[in-house]
């Protein structure tokens, strides 16, 4: 298994290296965009976990004019025993964007991109953010259908036709569109809350899709080459790219605990929010210190 990890993390390495040398070819935005936060070269050390910041962005989408992250996931991954946590953040919660004051959280992206959106995260959490994932729905959805689809066990029933979603509760094969689809669905009891706990849902998914479906070298080199295909970077190097994805390839999908903020729905003014609800703090706290949430 280890050397189908450093092979599969190599092929990653490559392939994104290869699609940044054509970005200035490219027709059509990335369906990811990785940034790294951090000036100095990425290097995980045991004991130390690693934070990465993964965000569903709207651009492009009518009405839209700019990015807003309307999805936000904080993943921690603890180094030394491939398990972690991933904090799942409405994108309607009420919070202090550092140099804008209080706004709601999936502005921070627009006012100031990756950099800002990991600031204020940090400002929030307290855990250091080290790589902004970017997905874009549209290109998402191509990505999707090129790795084959993801298996999601649906837990409610969800009918809306406003998201197209339409499922019934239980194991469910999603195309491209389909996920997108459960992504976007609000009309549900708990409305952005319960979105954003299916977000994880999908996140989490699509990792077990590379490691489970395909375990050895040549089954996760393809799923690595395919996301080579659909990647951009800034401020990140081949070794960086070969680090994260060693890294990412050692986590157990079933290892890493899913939660979401402890928030509740509220006004400012006309607008509709989510406010950081009691037992927020102690919970940053807990994942914070080795992304391993013990106490929650």
């Amino acid at each position: 298994m280890r050397r189908a990890v450093l092979v599969a993390a190599a092929v990653l390495a490559t392939a994104v290296a290869g699609a940044l040398l054509a970005a200035p070819g490219r027709a059509a935005p990335p369906a990811v965009e990785i940034h790294k936060v951090d000036a100095g070269s990425f290097s995980p050390r045991p004991g130390t976990p690693v934070f990465m910041l993964a965000l569903g962005l709207d651009g492009g989408r009518p009405g839209i004019d700019g990015d807003r992250s309307d999805a936000i996931h904080l993943i921690g991954v603890n180094p030394s025993t491939g398990t972690g946590s991933m904090l799942n953040i409405p994108r309607d919660t009420y919070v202090n964007i550092p140099g804008h004051g209080q706004s709601k959280i999936n502005d921070a992206y627009a006012l100031g991109g990756p950099d800002l959106a990991a600031r204020t995260i940090e400002q929030l959490t307290g855990a250091h953010v080290s790589f902004v994932l970017g997905l874009r729905f549209d290109p998402f959805q191509q990505l999707v259908d090129e790795v084959g689809g993801l298996d999601v066990n649906v837990p409610m029933p969800m009918h809306d036709h406003f998201s197209g979603a339409d499922f019934n509760p239980g194991p469910a094969h999603l195309s491209g569109a389909a996920a997108l689809s459960f992504a976007r669905d609000r009309h549900l009891d708990g409305g952005d809350l319960t979105r954003s706990d299916h977000q994880g849902l999908l996140i989490l998914a699509a990792l077990a899709k590379v490691r489970g479906e395909h375990p050895g070298a040549t089954g996760v080199a393809h799923y690595l080459a395919v996301l080579g295909r659909h990647v951009s970077v800034s401020n990140v190097t081949p070794l960086d790219l070969y680090r994260l994805g060693r890294l990412a390839l050692t986590i157990d999908p079933a290892a890493i605990r899913s939660v979401v903020l402890p928030a509740r729905l509220g006004q400012v003014g006309p607008a509709s929010v989510v406010f950081v609800g009691p037992g927020a703090d102690s919970l940053f706290a807990d994942l914070r210190d080795d992304a391993v949430l013990q106490a929650h």
